[in-house]
């Protein structure tokens, strides 16, 4: 699945320290922190964009992502050269997720692209202590699909995340799409139900590419499904 991750505490705050200093009227596009360089942008359904860079002092094959929608920035992550979550920040709240070394079954991109399919199971520990496992699989359906120019293959995925304790925090399922160019995942449609029993549907599916040079480059500006949120939210107030 997409296994979102984050920045080092260090250079996130450093990070976040310097898109603060922008200028409102600046931050229409993405500047890297000093010493990365921005790869691609991504403009999801469900109204988000993610930036997607790499950095010279991490560790070759990392990625880096920032992710956006209409209140700005929201989300860091970073990955490695196999497509595990290194680490991931949530801007809003400061926390910080890190992954646990010496997983039971790390996630492999590469094997994945070999054999069809792929299993995982790894923890994760935040900033507040809070420890959190992860298992499932990702698995190659066989079907290609074009979007925007970029050819790309549809995975079906699962997982399931519990507490320390072994308590089911939330089961999530749905489909989502590789690049093998990008060495990457991208979101798609995902059913997640929660411990409450809530459950909730999305769609973060990549609808436009922009490279170096093309029109979009840097963009946060969110593009897609944007006026669709926006006239939920009168009916979620009249059901509320």
């Amino acid at each position: 699945m997409t296994h979102l991750p984050l920045l080092r505490a260090a250079t996130g705050a450093a990070f976040l320290a310097a898109l603060s200093a922008t200028p409102p009227a600046m931050a229409a596009n993405f500047t890297p922190p000093a010493g990365c360089s921005l790869d691609l942008t991504v403009q999801n359904r469900g109204c988000t964009v993610a930036q997607v860079y790499r950095c010279d002092a991490d560790p070759q094959g990392w990625q880096r992502t920032a992710l956006f929608d209409r209140d700005g920035l929201y989300y860091l992550s970073a990955i490695d050269a196999e497509t595990r979550w290194m680490e991931s920040q949530s801007t809003r709240t400061g926390i910080l997720d890190r992954l646990v070394e010496n997983a039971p079954d790390d996630a492999s991109f590469s094997g994945l692209v070999a054999t069809g399919e792929d299993s995982f199971d790894f923890w994760t520990q935040s900033t507040s202590g809070e420890l959190l496992h992860h298992v499932g699989g990702d698995r190659l359906t066989g079907e290609t699909v074009t979007i925007d120019g970029q050819p790309l293959e549809r995975t079906e995925f699962e997982l399931t995340t519990t507490d320390g304790s072994g308590k089911v925090l939330i089961r999530r399922h749905g489909s989502q799409y590789i690049s093998r160019e990008f060495g990457r995942f991208f979101g798609g449609l995902e059913t997640a139900r929660d411990w409450s029993g809530k459950t909730e549907k999305s769609d973060d599916s990549p609808a436009a590419f922009a490279l170096p040079g093309e029109a979009g480059f840097g963009d946060t500006t969110p593009q897609f499904d944007c006026d669709q949120l926006l006239s939920q939210i009168p009916q979620e107030r009249a059901a509320s």
